[in-house]
This record gives structure tokens, sequence and C-alpha cells, in this order.
């Protein structure tokens, strides 16, 4: 195993890939669609064999462990590796542009979950396949994260690290030396797979107790974990589970707020527990806060019309709010079935621009989700904190130990150019959406959908859903660049073209 992940990383990934295309085919085969199984069983087995034919070819060389190529590597997976991934889809599917495939497979690989396909479209072999690939995407990006990301101070890790952004070089903190690539990527697999996979049954089981059927249920736990938001219900379907399922997804739905949560967040929890983790804290604050002034403003506006609510309705749609803005928070994009129902709601817009707060903010560094992320709005809020203490009492100092005055300093400054490339990006995406024929408003939300990695927020944020098929070509082009580079993160990608990356 050892020596597969010696080879440049798009052969790896591409021969999982290969082998995860024997499930599908034979759930499919079970169920006696042939056809489908056909198609995955015949699309693996063909993976396997060109990746081997390459695999044979290359072995025994060695190859280059610079920032620049690790990059490469990452933009590969995310735009090269979805073109063998829509193979059996295109063929399960059968009247589908090959294009329309590569765009479905970059939005479940990037853990984004906008679909060309109404639900009824698809059979429960390729639904089953839309999950795995973005249950397979999220633990890519949770594998790149510390084995790739991290070591070069970035996708998050940039506003705790003091250091270059973009280079990754043999000795880390303390002089400490730091590990070749295929031995990180061996390591940080072998410690997250068996919890990833554990988690990913354990809220599966929760969900078919709860009273989904199979399908719906391994769906959504890999959706959760993900955070890709993939379902085979139709858009607006109630879950069998209910409120039960609902509370289990929210229960996995807090891993997503902070790498601590995690077997290689350990050493992180040494300097000081989960309960005092900022990102863990201030994702949990939005996620009561912002349900209490959506459910406030409800009551008040029912009064107004005379029409006192029962406690009842009130919690109801306090549990709404609650669980669609824990989901959105993390860029999932589930809706709890009491969002936007019941008496409370009625004569009341959806408040969509709450959730799409919430998706622009995101979740925790190094998780699945996207977004943001909150440690940079964290380092925002003390850098704003310490200013203010300055006006009011110009001599004091700023105190919080070493750890919250480099997030004062470096880190916000680090964060502030984000939020700067973010902003200039979604820019720039809105300026090609209008150039594709797509009004303001509609590319406005596509180019945040996009970037924050939130397709659910396609059919919860506008006054009407917004649908990727209705969309040519070139718009799907432009959103498909910002799921990469949403998921890639900007800075990265500014590191990747970068002169210093590539004179290493």
């Amino acid at each position: 195993m050892e020596r597969l992940f010696a080879l440049p990383l798009f052969v790896p990934l591409t021969a999982f890939g290969g082998l995860a295309m024997y499930v599908p085919a034979a759930h499919a085969l079970a169920f006696r669609h042939h056809e489908v199984a056909r198609a995955f069983f015949y699309s693996g087995t063909m993976v396997l064999f060109v990746t081997g034919l390459i695999a044979l070819a290359l072995s025994g060389r060695r190859f280059g462990t610079a920032s620049r190529s690790q990059l490469l590597q990452l933009l590969l997976a995310y735009t090269v590796f979805p073109l063998i991934l829509a193979l059996p889809f295109v063929e399960g599917v059968g009247n589908t542009s090959f294009a329309s495939g590569w765009f479905e497979m970059v939005s479940s690989f990037t853990t984004t979950g906008a679909t060309l396909y109404d639900a009824e479209r698809l059979g429960p072999s390729l639904h089953l396949w839309r999950a795995m690939v973005g249950w397979m995407g999220g633990f890519f990006v949770l594998v790149t994260a510390f084995a790739v990301l991290a070591p070069m101070n970035l996708g998050g890790f940039e506003v705790i690290n003091p250091g270059s952004v973009g280079f990754s070089g043999r000795q880390g903190p303390a002089g400490i030396a730091v590990a070749d690539l295929p031995e990180r990527l061996y390591q940080h697999i072998r410690l997250l797979l068996p919890v990833y996979v554990g988690l990913t049954a354990a809220l599966g089981l929760l969900l078919s107790a709860a009273g989904d059927t199979t399908l719906v249920a391994i769906c959504h736990a890999m959706s959760t974990l993900s955070t890709s938001g993939i379902s085979p219900l139709p858009a607006g379907t109630a879950t069998p589970s209910g409120r039960w399922g609902e509370a289990a997804i929210l229960l996995f739905l807090l891993f997503a707020l902070s790498r601590r949560t995690m077997p290689l967040g350990r050493a992180a929890r040494q300097s000081f527990p989960l309960s005092a983790d900022p990102e863990f804290r201030l994702g949990v604050a939005a996620v009561i806060v912002v349900p209490l002034v959506i459910v406030a403003v409800l009551i008040a506006e029912a009064i107004r019309r005379d029409a006192v609510p029962g406690l009842g309705e009130v919690l109801s749609a306090l549990w709404g709010a609650v669980f669609t803005g824990l989901s959105f928070l993390t860029t999932t994009g589930f809706r709890s079935a009491d969002w936007f129902s019941g008496p409370l709601w009625q004569g009341i817009t959806a408040p969509g621009l709450f959730l799409v707060a919430l998706c622009l903010v995101g979740g925790g560094v190094a998780t699945t989700a996207g977004g943001v992320k909150i440690l940079r709005i964290y380092a925002l809020y003390l850098h704003g904190q310490r200013e203010m203490e300055r006006i009011l009492h110009p001599h004091s100092l700023g105190g919080g130990g070493p750890f919250k005055r480099h997030l004062r300093r470096d880190g916000a400054f680090v964060a502030w150019l984000f939020f700067m490339l973010v902003a200039l990006s979604l820019a720039g995406m809105v300026l090609m959406l209008t150039l594709t024929g797509l009004g303001l408003e509609e590319s406005i939300i596509f180019s945040i959908a996009s970037i924050t990695t939130t397709g659910p927020l396609l059919g919860t944020s506008a006054q009407a859903p917004l649908s990727v098929a209705a969309v040519d070509g070139w718009a799907r082009l432009v959103m498909a660049g910002g799921m990469v580079a949403g998921r890639m993160e900007i800075l990265a990608l500014i590191a990747l073209v970068a002169p210093g990356t590539w004179r290493q």
C-alpha cells in the first residue's frame, strides 16, 4: 500500500475511484438493473486496468515533492478525476452528454451537491454513485487538508501558524523534520479512514432505525459526513425519519465545525479542550443566535397579525431554523421539514439572506465544510476587538497569550487578505455569469453557491428555486471553476502560480 502512495497522487486516487465503481455495479445487479450494472462494472475494470499499467510504468521512479507539484496534483484531482468518475454515470443515465456528466461529478467530488438532473430521472444506483463520489470527495478534503495544505500553511492553517504561505519545506516547527508526501498521505489515511467509515455507518444505522429506507439512509449519511448535501429524494420531500432523523444528522454535522473533533485534532486538543475551541464555540453560537432572531421576527409578525402563536408552533419553527442553520453553516444544505412551513411562516418570505451569510462563513479549518471558515472570522473579530480597546485605552496591553496575539496580528492580516480574494473572485464570477445571459441576482446566488460549495443554496435563497439545468454550458463551466476554486481555496491557487513556488 505504501508503494502505491509513492506514485503521483492522481494514480492511487484513480485506482480507488475504479474500485468504488464496483459498489454501484453490485447494487444495480442486485436490483436487476443490468445495463447500469454493466456500465459501472466495465468502467471500473477498464479504469483499474489502465491505472495498473500506468503504475507499472512509473514504479521505481522518484517524483518531486515541491509545493508546485503537490498543488498541481490537487488541481488535477478536482478537474481531471471527475472525467473518469463520469464514465459510468454517463453510460448509466443514457441520454445525457459527457459535459453534463463531468459537471455532475465535479459538483459531487467538490462536495457542492448541485445537480443537473431531477431525482426521478436517475435510478437508485446512480443516486448511490453521486453520494459515494461526494463521500470520497469529503474524505479527500480531510486527507489533503492535513497532508498537503497544512505543511504549506494553506487551507486556513496560515491563520494559525506563522511562516511563509504556500511553501512546504523539509523542516517543520522547531526544526522537526517533515515527512515526505507519500508517507504523510499513508499515515493520515490510516488514521482517518476508520473513523470516517465508522461515523458514516453509525449515522446510516441511526437514520435507518428512525424510518428511512436503506438507500436514503446510506446516501444521507455519506452526504452529512462529507457535507455534500446530496439526496436521492426530490427537492422539498420530507424524509420518512422525520425529526428523529434530523436530530441524528444535526449531531453528526457538529464534526464539520472544528478539526478537533477528528483523530488528528488530538494534538490540538492538548492545548485547550473542545469546549474552549473558538471555532466550535463561535459555530454553536451562530446556530443559536441566528435561529432565535428568525423566530423572534416570526413571533413579532404573528402578533402584528393578531395571531398569538402556540408553544408547539414556536418550537417547531425554532427546530427548523436550528437544523437548517447548522446545515448551511457547514455548507451541507439539508433543509428541515419545519423550515418555511407551518402557521408562523404565513405571509413571510423565506429568509434566504441568512442562509447565504451562513454559507459564506462556512465551517471549521481542515473539515469537509466549505466557506470562508470560522477561524478567519474569529481572527478578524479579535483584531477588531483589540482595535476598539486601543481606541478607548491607547496605552493598554493586549493579553490572551501567544496564540491570540498571533491571531490578532498576523492571522487577521492573512484572513483579511483571503476575504479580499474571495470578494474579487465572487465579483469575477458574477461578471462572467452575467455575460452568459443570467440576471444579476441569479449570478450572485450561483457564484456564492459555487465558491462556498453549497449547491442546495440554489433552491432556497432566491424567490423562486434556481436550476443548474436551466443555464447554458458556459455558465456551468464558470460554476465548475468556482467549485474547484472554493474547494482548493483561492490562496492555494495563487500559491500555485506564484513565482516563488515555481522557483523551488
